[in-house]
């Protein structure tokens, strides 16, 4: 039941990310937020596909210990892409705001993605295995949550102060990301049921991701 349940459930994910993605790549003009938007969504959705399709297959055949390969493999490819996301939904809130320099900002945000990739390319991550390193899996999501927290804070404040409406909650469904994401790092080997908050974690992303499109069809309809 649970492998059913599971693989709908990263099926429907996966195509609403990807089909909403591509629809506002489509529906946007060049250099536009939604068009980078779009772009992000597909990133998402790609990135984590290589993770959820080979879990997909395990859990309807053999097992996940037995895919120990496609499922780490996977895994690195969602890390970089996720870290790749972020830095794409910071220049959304770039465009969104229209913010000019910030150059310091700028350079956190590249700073911290470069020492997250570096740190999830690292053999020491025995990602191939079925046992990866709990120390580094803290160690390389602790730039990564930094990144995140930065993110927030920049749609929290520039929500507020524009007031914007259609993407006054941006700033949580990151929140939420990982909210849910951090318990699953840290005791999920010790206790499996806790990795069933990737789901809520899953819902969170999509709410970000229709955030966007929403926002894309409510302002193309005022253009209109």
């Amino acid at each position: 039941m649970r492998a059913i349940i599971e693989t709908v459930f990263d099926i429907f994910y996966l195509v609403i990310v990807l089909t909403v993605g591509i629809r506002m790549i489509r529906g946007s003009k060049a250099g536009t937020q939604f068009r980078l938007f779009g772009l992000m969504a597909v990133v998402l959705g790609a990135g984590d596909s290589f993770h959820l399709v080979p879990r997909a297959l395990a859990l309807c055949t053999t097992g996940l210990e037995n895919y120990a390969v496609p499922l780490g493999l996977g895994k690195w490819i969602t890390s970089v892409t996720m870290t790749v996301f972020y830095v794409l939904l910071y220049y959304v809130w770039r465009k969104r705001y229209q913010i000019e320099g910030q150059k310091n900002v700028t350079a956190a945000v590249y700073a911290l993605s470069a020492v997250r990739i570096v740190l999830c390319m690292m053999p020491q991550n025995q990602w191939l295995t079925n046992h990866t390193p709990l120390a580094w899996g803290i160690l390389r999501n602790v730039p990564f949550a930094l990144l995140g927290l930065l993110i927030i804070v920049l749609f929290y404040r520039s929500a507020k102060q524009n007031n914007d409406k259609a993407f006054r909650w941006m700033w949580l469904t990151i929140v939420l990301s990982f909210g849910f994401y951090i318990p699953v790092v840290l005791w999920a080997d010790v206790n499996p049921l806790i990795g069933m908050l990737m789901i809520p974690k899953t819902c969170a992303y999509v709410w970000t991701v229709l955030i966007g499109y929403n926002a894309m069809k409510a302002e193309t309809g005022k253009q209109n």
